[in-house]
């Protein structure tokens, strides 16, 4: 679809803290020595300490020890290449762009639990779409707590874009029915539902978000056309969890990986690829609208192991 431009400056920046905890550790192990069997060791303890993932990092350091074995890499250096490259290679090529419908609105629904950063991960998505010149309607679904809706409210003045709710405790099926409405009335690009997070219990949620996709399909035709799930990257393998339990119930079609500024832990969007069959399409690295990115596997692990 093309919603987001992918600027490398800026995916170089969130992900510093993830650089010096892959790519400099790695570097300061591995430059300058020759390779080893103990040196491989510690390459597989660096990566599991990243969150890169058991299964992940022994994959890739049993491939490396196998090279090593046969006297392909004997340096350092050829062990950080065959990592990027190995790395690389792990994500299949699939469609990692926002869909877009064939006829306006595009429905994006977005779903995740609470405290993950879901509502302003919400604002920021469509704070960057308005920048590329989309108009945008937000949904305030999230009635069950009332400090979403006010949340929401509070952005879509900050950033002019107009937002569609209901009272505090509102059905929420009922809030998507008139924002769907709105939508369509007004000829918006892009229509933003924002979910509740939490209820009693995980099937009262996924009932509710059952309703929430229903009633969109039927005055949307193909809606809701991206569900993107939330996840907060500093949780690290709690995330993967989350996304396991949550994200084949709610029908997720992509993985918006937020806070990557604010972790060490980069590797577990090689973790999630590893346990779900469902892409990362929007890394958040930093708190600037433009600091919502596309997920380029290519782009990310040369960010990872920036120097």
């Amino acid at each position: 679809m093309g919603l987001f431009r992918s600027a490398l400056d800026a995916i170089k920046k969130g992900l510093h803290k993830t650089a010096e905890a892959i790519g400099g550790q790695l570097r300061s192990l591995l430059l300058g020595r020759t390779l080893s069997e103990e040196l491989i060791d510690e390459i597989e303890s660096r990566l599991i300490a990243a969150d890169v993932g058991v299964k992940a990092a022994r994959e890739l350091v049993e491939g490396l020890r196998k090279e090593f074995r046969s006297g392909t890499l004997s340096r350092g250096e050829d062990a950080l290449e065959y990592l990027k490259k190995s790395l690389k290679s792990r994500w299949p090529a699939e469609a990692r762009a926002i869909v877009v419908a064939e006829r306006k609105p595009t429905v994006v629904l977005v779903v995740g639990v609470n405290g993950v950063g879901k509502t302003t991960s919400v604002a920021k998505i469509a704070r960057s779409l308005k920048d590329e010149g989309r108009t945008v309607l937000l949904a305030a679904a999230d009635t069950f707590r009332a400090g979403a809706v006010a949340q929401l409210t509070v952005w879509s003045e900050r950033l002019g874009i107009e937002i569609v709710k209901g009272k505090a405790g509102a059905d929420p099926a009922a809030v998507a029915f008139d924002a769907a409405d709105a939508a369509i009335a007004r000829g918006v690009d892009v229509l933003l539902v924002d979910t509740a997070g939490r209820l009693h219990t995980q099937d009262n949620l996924m009932r509710e978000l059952s309703k929430i996709r229903n009633v969109l399909a039927k005055k949307i035709p193909g809606a809701p056309h991206e569900v993107l799930l939330v996840l907060d990257a500093t949780s690290g393998q709690n995330a993967v969890q989350q996304a396991r339990l949550f994200g084949a119930a709610a029908g997720v079609t992509g993985i918006f990986l937020a806070k990557l500024d604010g972790t060490a832990r980069g590797g577990i969007v090689v973790a999630i690829r590893e346990e779900l069959d469902v892409p990362v399409k929007l890394i958040g690295v930093g708190e600037r609208p433009e600091d919502v990115q596309p997920f380029d596997p290519d782009r990310f692990v040369e960010a990872m192991f920036a120097g």
